[in-house]
């Protein structure tokens, strides 16, 4: 049974929800942009009896509409916060897609206590040189704002053929799309407190880094970069999956996820 809440803040609130076994430790999964806690589906099943699941529909995504907030995608760390809090974990394991493995490492950077293990997909170093990733997204951006601007299903069905290969799974990703606005967008320059360039930063819980066979050259270099700077994190690739390989190959996802959490330390 899925349980959903609402986290009430000024001018909005934040949606989670709650599944699996509440006697477990507790896993965090964070979406990527422009959809919702709907990604994890093909999640919630493999993980939920040995372990207790929340999702989240970050500030502008999903039933989280950004309404009168003041707030950006950054205060997304204190949401969680709050929903640890409230649901009574001290810590977590975090499983992060796209912008939501920028979140995660972001919790990290302040709560670095109250994270078990972390895994990334289809993510980069947000404290590193990021240089050329800032010039891709922006030439990327471009392509969003001008398809918005005319229509925001064109902008809607583009993200998702670039978000998933799976046909059957595009359309899934175009129903989450759906929900995000145009005011949305306002929300997401919060990712500008994310990126930044930091010395000296070290991680005292195992990593995870995971790319899809098929996502786009640079998003597979920049994990793999991540991986060669970080010698106790793990790398993996996976096979016939795009940007959101949780999607696309649901079963060898879960597979690896599963055994890494498993061999994480439970101190």
């Amino acid at each position: 049974m899925i349980e959903q809440k609402e986290l009430k803040q000024d001018g909005y609130s934040i949606f989670y929800y709650v599944s699996g076994n509440r006697e477990k430790d507790l896993i965090v999964f964070l979406h990527p942009a422009f959809a919702d806690h709907r990604c994890f589906d093909k999640q919630l099943d493999h993980f939920a009896k040995e372990f207790c699941i929340i999702t989240i529909d970050m500030l502008g995504h999903g039933l989280s509409g950004a309404k009168k907030a003041k707030d950006k995608i950054d205060a997304s760390i204190h949401h969680i916060n709050a929903i640890l809090d409230r649901e009574g974990y001290s810590r977590a394991h975090f499983v992060g897609v796209s912008m939501g493995t920028l979140i995660a490492q972001y919790y990290s950077l302040h709560f670095p206590d109250k994270v078990r293990s972390m895994t990334i997909l289809g993510g980069y170093d947000i404290n590193g040189d990021n240089r050329e990733i800032s010039k891709a997204q922006r030439s990327e951006n471009i392509k969003w704002i001008f398809k918005a601007l005319f229509s925001m299903n064109s902008f809607r069905r583009y993200v998702a053929s670039v978000s998933v290969s799976n046909l059957v799974e595009q359309v899934r990703f175009y129903e989450m799309a759906s929900l995000f606005t145009r005011k949305s967008f306002i929300v997401m320059s919060g990712l500008g407190n994310v990126l930044k360039q930091r010395d000296n930063i070290t991680r005292n819980f195992p990593l995870l880094i995971l790319s899809g066979d098929n996502d786009i050259e640079l998003a597979r270099r920049m994990s793999e970069k991540w991986h060669n700077n970080e010698p106790t994190s793990k790398f993996q690739i996976i096979q016939n999956a795009g940007h959101c390989a949780n999607m696309d190959n649901a079963d060898e996802f879960n597979r690896i996820v599963m055994g890494f959490i498993k061999d994480a330390p439970t101190n």
